[in-house]
């Protein structure tokens, strides 16, 4: 009989942070998050600011549309909302339930609603938050693997029911279609598999395997999520700043007020958002686990997490060129208005000399 749950990760961008300090005060049944590794390596897997979790039940909410609900706040803005429910008996059953929990629409706005409830408890705690949340979704399956099984067995009996859940697909893969999706996994050992998709992913492992698998599934997604909502910010930002650079007549230029305005935009959102993505991006330090590491690399190119990042970066040094050439502009403007105000002194002296 098939023993496992799936994992369905609601996240959401709530605020640029979250207190988790005082959100521990005003809750007390959160407790810090742990990542758990391989037992026969070190320990080096530790986040800058452990993130916090807690029991639904703790916000009234302990089942959602028949999934158990657990949450995790991390002190960069993000909200992890987990719907957790034991895999069925087997694997058709799994294949059909599986597509049928990703195409239902009350999912993710059930888990926003939870969201939002625990904002509510917690509102003091978060800073500048936001009325529209930015979300990412991420389904995982966990299968516990069987005595004696191996990773290479498993796929090749269930491969292609694998192919088919990952890729929310109804009908039956192509061989070369099936390959190309279970080519992205990984293994520690001959008997565990994580296969990793854009969308999923499917762990098979032990139950003490499993959970150190899952929270680095998660931090990748909470990552892409916040680097989405940089590049969409930094999209909006440069587009506003190009609009008053461009708007206003001579007398503003010359008074080199548009540019000096500018400047100071910019100057503060480079700042803001340097700040912020370099957090993001050093919240969990993975040091001397090669799998670890390895796992996080997969899932994070599986994703594009890269891509995303490389935008933010290309935008951010669109944001210096842009802050160096409004703050040279506004120089410039200030020094032909002090040349022109000499020559005007001049002037008015000639002609106070010659009456």
């Amino acid at each position: 009989m098939l023993n496992g749950w799936v994992s369905a990760y609601f996240l959401f961008d709530i605020g640029d942070g979250i207190d988790l300090q005082a959100v521990a005060k005003d809750i007390d049944e959160s407790v810090p998050a742990r990542l758990s590794t391989r037992p026969s390596t070190p320990t080096y897997l530790q986040y800058q600011q452990p993130p916090l979790t807690l029991g639904g039940a703790v916000i009234g909410a302990a089942e959602c549309e028949g999934f158990q609900v657990r949450l995790k706040l991390f002190d960069y803005g993000v909200i992890s909302v987990v719907l957790t429910r034991v895999l069925p008996d087997t694997w058709e059953e799994v294949l059909s339930s599986g597509l049928a929990w990703q195409e239902d629409q009350r999912l993710p706005a059930a888990a926003e609603r939870v969201c939002r409830s625990l904002l509510q408890r917690v509102s003091r705690a978060v800073l500048r938050a936001r009325d529209t949340f930015l979300s990412e979704d991420y389904w995982v399956f966990t299968v516990i693997r069987n005595e004696g099984d191996t990773a290479e067995s498993f796929l090749s009996a269930r491969g292609d029911l694998i192919a088919q859940l990952l890729r929310g697909e109804r009908e039956l893969l192509s061989s070369q279609e099936r390959e190309e999706t279970l080519r992205h996994r990984i293994s520690y050992y001959e008997s565990d598999v994580v296969i990793a998709s854009w969308s999923g992913a499917l762990v098979y492992d032990t139950p003490v395997g499993a959970p150190g698998v899952l929270e680095i599934l998660e931090f990748a997604n909470s990552q892409l999520l916040e680097f989405r909502y940089y590049d969409h910010r930094l999209d909006k930002e440069l587009a506003d700043i190009y609009a008053a650079l461009q708007s206003g007549g001579w007398r503003r230029t010359l008074l080199s007020r548009r540019y000096a305005k500018a400047a100071r935009q910019v100057h503060s959102l480079f700042i803001d958002v340097n700040e912020l993505t370099d957090k993001v991006e050093n919240a969990l330090k993975i040091v001397g686990d090669v799998y670890a590491a390895r796992l996080f690399a997969m899932t994070a190119a599986r994703l594009g997490l890269e891509q995303w990042k490389t935008n933010v970066r290309d935008k951010l040094k669109t944001v210096d060129e842009i802050n160096h050439f409004a703050f040279e502009r506004s120089a410039m403007a200030r020094g032909e208005f002090l040349e022109l105000t000499v020559v005007v002194l001049i002037l008015l002296e000639i002609v106070l000399l010659m009456h």
